[in-house]
């Protein structure tokens, strides 16, 4: 494997793979390639990849499906959808499916190698930054080095960056957080994509965290500033 880590690239169309590939290897990648669905899980099993780019319109299966199961076997392994599907529907939908990002079609080659670098970059610093073993608020429990969230001692099944947004959530405890704060510090500085990316992560998390998430006890919406993550006890 090189230097900055080895990429699944999952693509029908020869061209734009080839494209896509040259480009991160020219950034010392090294790339391995599907052109459909079923090739791309068994490659992300046999080839344990840092990172998948995943189209949505492939021959074989829907990508929508397919991230859904990259997610389900491998919860910490980054998704980009790089599709020319460019509703905001399917962005929506691609997110809460658990993708970290995601790229409408004609792209520019040098714009998906930064962002690649980028998911990577915050995937990596967020596995070293770990400096205690588990923070706990409530019912929930952040456990930092295996990136696992637990409510009443149940498992949940949340995707990297909604672990992300608990971790940061438990770090400013009942302090309003900003757009702009979680861009910053969950997206990273030099983020490139749609800022209202925060809200579709947010209400995906508030429904897999919250027993009622039209009602939530702990995960509140403040109108007009953001979002603000409350103890048990400050409720009432």
């Amino acid at each position: 494997m090189t230097a900055n880590g080895k990429i699944l690239i999952v693509e029908d169309e020869k061209s734009i793979r080839k494209l896509v590939a040259f480009n991160l290897q020219r950034s010392n990648f090294d790339v391995i390639e599907a052109a459909e669905g079923k090739i791309a899980l068994q490659l992300v099993k046999e080839q344990s990849p840092s990172l998948v780019i995943l189209d949505l319109m492939l021959p074989d299966m829907d990508g929508f499906e397919i991230c859904t199961t990259i997610r389900e076997e491998n919860p910490l392994l980054p998704i980009i959808i790089l599709s020319a599907r460019g509703q905001d529907m399917d962005k929506i939908l691609g997110l809460e499916l658990g993708a970290d990002d995601y790229i409408v079609k004609p792209f520019n080659p040098l714009e998906l190698v930064a962002r690649v670098r980028t998911v990577l970059r915050r995937t990596e610093l967020s596995s070293q930054l770990v400096k205690v073993e588990k923070i706990e608020s409530g019912p929930y429990v952040l456990e930092l080095k295996t990136q696992r969230v637990y409510k009443s001692g149940k498992l949940l099944k949340l995707t990297p960056r909604e672990f992300q947004l608990m971790k940061f959530f438990f770090e400013r405890l009942n302090m309003p957080i900003t757009r702009d704060e979680f861009l910053d510090e969950v997206w990273g500085l030099d983020y490139f994509g749609d800022p209202k990316t925060v809200d579709v992560h947010i209400r995906r998390l508030r429904e897999k965290i919250e027993d009622d998430p039209s009602n939530p006890l702990y995960l509140k919406t403040i109108w007009g500033l953001g979002y603000c993550f409350q103890e048990s006890e400050k409720l009432g």
